[in-house]
């Protein structure tokens, strides 16, 4: 992994100990907010009524906006220090972009807002700082999602030119929000810069989110901009830069020669499913033998979308519309892909609907069982949770019991290796940052005593390189606190699916 520093303004280089203060403030002042977010969350799935739960997201609300300041607050202070350092490695475009949409959708839904993502099939994958990027991108489209009020936001990267291995990308995100003036398109990338005054107590920011962009965008060779969108109404911000690519990527085109239809009121999710069939190495066409058929198609007043005459249907649903699956499947339907889509479970549902897969048919989802919907499967799996905060502790506890988990818990790192010793588990979740044995160091002593136990990291997600710290260490993933149950799901049923259980009877 190569690391290589640019400069980002004329000043001094920051010193360690502006660093290490950079680095406690962003622990101190976001773990009682981590907190506070996930004690509101918690209790906002109690018995509440109809003024108390409004009381209870009012409060989640404001704390989720006073997260998000202090972030832009420490991102740009650290930007501001003086120099930039960058990990340049493979990176997997689509799991970048796919990653960055499946964040943002809850938020996205919550809003009545659809989000889409593709990678054109002459997108090579790249080297570069995934962290980094991740930042740029989710900047650009957390911004696009607050300012759109109807409609969508759509994520996509583009070839650009450049020869075959310095690549150039564009990173693109359309919004169908009220777009950006002209007048004012290089105001907002400045600190504390809006589109008008009102924009701060209206949507709420200090304005930092775009400059943070820009300074990456310069620090990576980059530009980035913002142009009203070529086929309808709103904004088109635009990150280009030259890569190089990544030597041996290359995707599968498992729909070569394959034809999908898709019915979608959307253009943002017409648009992404028609890339993800083409980079899959199909097309799209009225006539094909399997209809993609958005669930938000139906006709007013009926609660399913008709089955299309004379083809297959797979039916698109949001997370949220899962208990919708049922009821598809007495309709006749072959299949069902949850929003935003994912190019590979999209070619595995094609090819199961033509019976080109091995498995079951029906709604029953075979090689990509999609970790959004999850049933409760997770009774009796046996967690060990290593948390020294214990506002923390309570949450991840609540929510793993709700799940069926059985929970130890461990205060700091000393104990999660005494622990993993004298019992076995099926997960680890370790918070990076404790006093006397922090989650590194105690996963860095497990691994060398040769357990192989999953380990999760709790991250603030403060830090690229506190996330590239848990990787180092032996850790296999990382969850962003707060926890969020979809989140949490998710990961349990990613790391938890062996053939070697440590379950416990129930």
């Amino acid at each position: 992994m190569a690391r290589q520093t640019k400069p980002q303004s004329d000043t001094a280089g920051a010193t360690a100990p502006e660093q290490q203060f950079l680095r406690l403030m962003s622990h101190e002042m976001r773990t009682p907010l981590n907190g506070v977010i996930g004690m509101l969350g918690l209790l906002s799935r109690t018995k509440l009524d109809g003024a108390q739960r409004a009381y209870a997201e009012a409060a989640r609300s404001s704390a989720e906006h006073l997260l998000g300041l202090v972030n832009d607050l420490l991102d740009y202070a650290r930007l501001e220090a003086g120099k930039l350092e960058f990990d340049s490695a493979p990176v997997d475009l689509e799991a970048l972009v796919r990653g960055v949409a499946e964040l943002l959708s809850p938020r996205a839904h919550e809003r009545g807002l659809e989000i889409a993502w593709s990678v054109a099939a002459d997108a090579p994958d790249i080297v570069g700082d995934e962290g980094r990027l991740r930042q740029v991108l989710f900047n650009l489209a957390g911004n696009a999602v607050k300012f759109t009020e109807t409609g969508g936001v759509r994520i996509s990267v583009e070839r650009a030119g450049g020869p075959a291995s310095k690549p150039r990308l564009a990173f693109a995100i359309d919004d169908t929000g009220p777009g950006v003036p002209p007048e004012a398109r290089a105001r907002i990338f400045e600190e504390f810069g809006h589109v008008d005054a009102s924009d701060a107590s209206r949507f709420g920011g200090a304005g930092l989110g775009l400059a943070v962009v820009r300074r990456l965008a310069d620090a990576m060779g980059g530009q980035v901009e913002v142009s009203d969108r070529p086929d309808g109404a709103g904004a088109r911000f635009r990150f280009t830069a030259d890569f190089t690519a990544a030597k041996g990527a290359k995707r599968l085109r498992e729909l070569e020669g394959r034809a999908v239809g898709i019915v979608s009121p959307d253009p943002f999710v017409r648009a992404a499913a028609t890339a993800q069939i083409e980079a899959a190495g199909g097309q799209v066409r009225a006539d094909a033998p399997v209809v993609l058929v958005d669930h938000a198609a139906r006709p007013e007043g009926h609660a399913l979308v008709p089955h299309p005459a004379g083809a297959r249907a797979i039916v698109l649903l949001k997370p949220e519309e899962r208990e919708r699956i049922a009821a598809y499947r007495s309709a006749g339907f072959h299949g069902y892909l949850i929003k935003p889509l994912r190019r590979a479970s999209l070619a595995e549902r094609v090819l199961a609907a033509i019976g080109q897969s091995s498995g079951t048919t029906g709604l029953r989802q075979t090689l990509f069982d999609d970790d959004r919907v999850i049933p409760s499967r997770f009774s009796g799996t046996r967690v060990l949770l290593v948390e020294d905060n214990p506002v923390g502790a309570l949450l991840a506890t609540t929510l793993l019991k709700r799940e069926g988990c059985a929970v130890e818990t461990a205060a700091n790192g000393a104990e999660a290796i005494a622990a993993l010793k004298r019992a076995r588990y099926d997960l680890v979740l370790m918070d990076m940052r404790m006093p006397g044995v922090d989650g590194p160091t105690a996963s860095r002593a497990i691994r060398a005593a040769g357990d192989r136990t999953p380990i999760i990291a709790l991250t603030a997600n403060a830090f690229a390189e506190d996330r590239r710290a848990c990787l180092e260490a032996g850790m296999d993933d990382h969850l962003v606190k707060p926890l969020e149950l979809e989140a949490l799901r998710s990961t349990l049923a990613r790391w938890t699916n062996r053939d070697v259980r440590a379950k416990v009877a129930v």
